[in-house]
């Protein structure tokens, strides 16, 4: 039995327990750094570099890059963009935001300066903290940017930068941690959507606490286990799995900084024993491909996937190899874990499972009433449970459209057994999920408008054996421009160069025109249905 224990009971008697105060780093970290032999995670990288940490040293180093911080005049409340890839120093520098109470806005190291720059000019920040090989990016934005005035560099050093490891030897290791509210604002996240900038989601100090459900409940998570989640550490999903759901509960982490390679990792799975799995489904898509007999993983336990839906003859073949059912869960950048399917209970094939203990999440339509089981509509989550987001970060208008009565709108759509079975469908919106990761039409959109051959672009999903969606751009190009496979080329070197890589479009159709309705608005809908009618590629 997993943790869950009887599920009816467990969600019958969960209460949330949200106290008036709680900082992360003084109530979690803190607490196990007592036992100065635990061990919080382990790290290794592409040259094989490799250590580990215990939660003692973790609390040290934190509380020395707080004093680091507010050297630099950072205060509770401000912002601090964190652009770093899996590396020690994130946990180090979340950590101690935390504890200092600064605001942490982890970005991805795929971001590019434009990306950037909508980050430091929304947010207002003056400080960020960089890897050696973006401080040249991060150069190009200084000038749009002029509050942004810390600039400090990890790794080599940098001219005009300030070093982390220097600063943070001479910081002292004792720190004045603020009591934060549990309802003070923590973490801010950017998210795609389907037309205009990222959205800012933003945290409360409790969410950090709050994803002791997600490790207790989806992630089966207990203090001698060693979690993988094969996640950059600038999405929400760090947060789920890789810092705030094993460190509430306990556990360790192993973090890899190194391009994905599935031999590789399923190498590091047997040479670590790994206990607990969690993996976007396009890695267990590529580990399927291997020949899996050849592995020897007795103490892998618990496999989890989520970001999209997992095709059930990867399932199969994954579970006829290591005796193990991979548990699909569902969750947002807005919140913690709301959906899943738990250690030690039966798994329908094809459904992301039931609502996890403290929310109530249903499937409703227009009016925000509950559908019928096998009906379609919205997920929604009822109520605020303080597992969710406090809202857009200085956008009253948008936070306030995502509710309907006392419902959250997901913005996704599925359908509900007899049993109460989740069952996903589709998403409400256009943004495309390739490979976990969330991209919007709009950007990829405004990137093929830049270049001097488009006139106009549509974005589409299109499905893929591997990703799940790859990104489809249809094109209409300027008149006397000919469509050949070495502009296709072009494009997509175009897209990658003016925005995160992986959101370039792998596809390219070239056509005369775009359906439009009569108020000339692309059907995108109508692009992506033709695309999903002729299957994977």
């Amino acid at each position: 039995m997993g943790n869950i224990g009887t599920y009816e009971e467990t969600r019958k008697n969960f209460q949330w327990n949200v106290p008036e105060n709680f900082n992360f780093g003084r109530d979690v970290v803190d607490r196990y750094a007592k036992d100065r032999t635990k061990l919080a995670f382990f790290y290794e990288d592409v040259k094989g570099r490799r250590a580990k940490y215990s939660f003692w040293e973790v609390s040290r180093l934190s509380n020395r890059v707080g004093n680091m911080l507010r050297d630099l005049g950072v205060k509770k409340g401000d912002p601090i963009l964190v652009l770093l890839q899996n590396v020690p120093e994130w946990f180090f520098t979340v950590v101690a935001g935390n504890k200092i109470g600064a605001l942490v806005i982890p970005c991805s190291d795929q971001l590019r300066p434009k990306d950037l720059v909508y980050r430091a000019l929304h947010s207002g920040a003056r400080t960020i903290i960089s890897w050696d090989a973006k401080t040249a990016e991060v150069d190009e934005i200084r000038r749009d940017c002029p509050d942004l005035v810390n600039f400090i560099c990890i790794g080599e050093k940098r001219e005009g930068w300030i070093s982390f490891d220097e600063e943070v030897a001479k910081a002292s290791p004792q720190l004045d941690i603020v009591d934060n509210k549990a309802s003070d604002p923590a973490l801010v996240y950017y998210t795609s959507g389907t037309t205009g900038n990222p959205k800012a989601v933003q945290h409360s100090h409790f969410y950090t606490g709050a994803h002791w459900v997600t490790g207790n409940y989806w992630l089966d998570l207990r203090p001698t286990d060693l979690i993988w989640c094969i996640a950059g550490t600038g999405w929400a999903k760090a947060a789920w799995s890789v810092l705030y759901g094993p460190w509430n509960n306990g556990a360790a982490s192993l973090v890899v900084n190194a391009p994905f390679d599935p031999k590789r990792a399923l190498s590091l799975i047997e040479e670590y024993e790994v206990t607990v799995l969690c993996a976007p489904p396009t890695a267990y898509r590529t580990f399927v491909k291997e020949y899996l007999g050849k592995y020897k993983v007795p103490n892998l336990r618990h496999c989890v996937g989520a970001g999209e839906p997992l095709n059930p003859e990867v399932i199969k073949t994954w579970k006829d190899a290591f005796g193990l059912t991979i548990h699909d869960g569902y969750g947002q950048t807005e919140t913690i874990n709301l959906v899943a399917n738990f250690a030690g209970m039966p798994v329908k094939p094809g459904s992301m499972g039931l609502p996890v203990p403290g929310h109530e999440v249903a499937v409703i339509d227009e009016s925000g009433n509950e559908e019928a089981p096998g009906e379609v509509g919205e997920i929604a989550l009822k109520g605020r449970p303080p597992s969710m987001f406090m809202g857009y970060w200085k956008d009253e208008k948008l936070t306030k459209e995502c509710f309907r009565g006392d419902w959250y709108l997901t913005g996704d759509r599925a359908y509900r057994d007899h049993d109460g079975y989740f069952f996903f469908v589709g998403r409400g919106d256009d943004v495309i999920i390739s490979s976990g990761y969330r991209i919007g039409p709009f950007e990829v959109e405004s990137a093929l408008i830049e270049h001097p051959s488009v006139a106009e672009s549509a974005v589409v999903s299109s499905p893929d054996p591997i990703r799940g969606e790859i990104v489809k751009a249809y094109v209409v190009l300027r008149p006397g421009i000919p469509p050949t496979e070495a502009l296709k080329k072009e494009l997509q070197a175009h897209v990658k160069n003016v925005t995160a890589p992986y959101k370039y479009p792998r596809d390219i159709a070239f056509v005369t025109d775009l359906p439009k309705t009569t108020s000339g608005k692309i059907r995108r809908v109508e692009l992506r249905a033709r695309e999903w009618k002729k299957g994977p590629g």
